[in-house]
């Protein structure tokens, strides 16, 4: 117990000692004015392991918290942090402060939460991108696989396409991820099978920033892609992601976004990106528990068929190029879509990852 104690006080230290870098807002009050008897609003908090305005999987976890705190009237916090000393720091003080639900962005928690909720037993906790098991812990996670399936079969085809400009006549395509984490692994999975699926003989190039908030990193890493001989770069970065996206039209090239809809952000150089719907489940866990659902112990692994992914139409790029567009690649998507939906493709994921963990 003193242990415990020692380590939630120095946690509390750190947090308090970061608050100006958080981003964090603070809780509204949780009683009516005027004494009203009306029943105290659900309390929500969100933990983040990055931060907000990363126009990607951050924000899509943050517009769904914005949507129930909408329609439901919640109060919530979100605690933005960038290192992993911030995120256990974070995690403590909103589960000291006694949120009816704790809320953790990432995979990037797992380990926190397998020490420390136990300790919280009236408190509800929930993870997105992973499983941790708990009775008072859901988790919901996505077959990124499937989506990132498509997204490498797109690029596959779109580096074929040489009368475009920015297409050589090489089919190489890359892969930038954040950090190297076993949940971007199974995005790399899906998308090194849905390339090779097209074209078994296609070069992938592959790296890893090591972060989610460096975009130059994420510019370096892509560039250099294209030196080597990449038309289309698929983006797994978050807030490192944006660089990402802005070398493609540096280089004249093309990348491929994630987790929001990034075809806008430097629109003609986007071919796609693949949605993965963060959003629906930060809203669905914070309805569950409005309304009295929550099911501590459970899972929910989000699909191609349940609408947890899927690619953009591709109209950004569609505009962009006019009568040079592909037409064929969205026959070709909407096909393989078609064929893992029905179980006729079965996309393999990376060690751990699945329906069954």
């Amino acid at each position: 117990m003193m242990k415990r104690m020692m380590s939630i006080l120095l946690m509390l230290m750190l947090v308090f000692s970061l608050t100006a870098c958080s981003g964090g807002s603070e809780p509204a009050a949780s009683t009516n004015e005027g004494g009203s008897d009306a029943p105290a609003k659900t309390r929500v908090a969100i933990v983040f392991s990055g931060n907000l305005g990363d126009k990607s999987y951050n924000d899509s976890c943050y517009a769904g918290a914005l949507k129930a705190q909408e329609e439901f009237d919640i109060e919530l916090k979100t605690l933005e942090g960038t290192e992993a000393a911030e995120w256990e720091a974070n995690f403590l003080a909103v589960a000291e402060e006694g949120y009816d639900l704790i809320i953790c962005s990432s995979s990037n928690f797992e380990e926190y939460m397998k020490e420390h909720c136990a300790n919280y037993p009236d408190t509800k906790f929930a993870v997105i991108d992973t499983t941790v098991e708990g009775d008072n812990i859901v988790s919901v996670s996505f077959a990124q696989n499937q989506g990132s399936f498509l997204a490498g079969a797109a690029a596959a085809l779109f580096t074929k396409m040489s009368d475009i400009e920015g297409v050589n006549d090489e089919n190489i395509i890359g892969w930038v991820g954040g950090m190297d984490i076993p949940v971007l692994h199974d995005f790399y999975t899906g998308y090194e099978q849905g390339a090779k699926y097209v074209d078994p003989d296609i070069t992938i190039l592959q790296s890893f920033a090591g972060t989610w908030n460096d975009p130059l990193k994420g510019k370096e890493l892509t560039l250099a892609q294209y030196q080597q001989g990449a038309d289309v770069v698929m983006n797994v970065a978050s807030g490192t992601g944006t660089g990402i996206l802005e070398a493609a039209t540096e280089a004249g090239k093309y990348a491929i976004g994630v987790d929001l809809n990034q075809d806008g952000d430097q629109p003609g150089h986007v071919l796609t990106s693949m949605l993965k719907r963060v959003d629906s489940a930060c809203y669905l866990l914070i309805q569950s528990v409005v309304e009295g659902t929550f099911e501590g112990g459970s899972k929910q692994y989000l699909t191609i068929a349940d609408n947890g992914v899927s690619l953009t139409d591709m109209s950004v790029m569609k505009e962009a190029l006019g009568d040079q567009f592909p037409d064929e690649i969205l026959t070709k998507i909407q096909e393989l879509q078609d064929k893992i939906v029905s179980g006729e493709i079965v996309v393999e994921n990376y060690e751990g990852f699945g329906p069954n963990n």
